[in-house]
């Protein structure tokens, strides 16, 4: 449970430090530019909304990771629910995923 938040924590971090891009929109556009180090998608998201990203992030070669419900990813951004975001900082980026990776978290293959 402490690792969950030490996500949730460097995922508010990285929102008051501007980096980050959240919903579906802006997550698929950071990842066409370019711009995202990491995508989180939600565990709750639908199967065509990961298979989406995963596809794109695939492609792009971007690290993609389902991670928390909808409410608590919003929640650790100060927004309502989000579904999906882009990491687009590197260094906010290997912070998450080495928590993620000691959360038993894996990268999503779809």
């Amino acid at each position: 449970m402490e690792e969950r938040k030490k996500i949730l924590n460097l995922l508010g971090l990285a929102t008051k430090a501007g980096r980050i891009a959240s919903g579906e929109f802006l997550t698929e556009k950071t990842i066409k530019d370019g711009s995202a180090c990491l995508v989180i998608v939600s565990e709750e998201a639908s199967e065509n909304t990961k298979k989406m990203f995963v596809n794109m992030c695939t492609y792009r070669k971007v690290p993609i990771y389902v991670f928390g419900k909808k409410d608590e990813l919003g929640h650790a951004m100060g927004k309502e629910f989000r579904a999906s975001l882009a990491v687009l900082d590197p260094g906010f980026s290997k912070a998450l995923v080495k928590q993620m990776k000691l959360n038993g978290g894996n990268e999503y293959e779809g």
